[in-house]
């Protein structure tokens, strides 16, 4: 997973998906994922949303 292509979950060449690239905080530099679902698997295995609700009203 060295190539800027690979994605950062699965490490599968990102340009024969439907690609999705984070970009975190004020950096420069995306992250790519092969698709929503490898993003998806990425967020849950290392519990990224845990705790990290939003507040909303109905």
């Amino acid at each position: 997973m060295n190539d800027a292509t690979d994605c950062a979950y699965c490490g599968c060449d990102v340009t024969v998906h439907d690609p999705v690239y984070v970009r975190e905080g004020g950096a420069d530099a995306e992250t790519p994922y092969c698709n929503y679902g490898c993003l998806a698997a990425h967020v849950e295995e290392e519990g990224l949303a845990v705790g990290t609700t939003c507040s909303v009203e109905f």
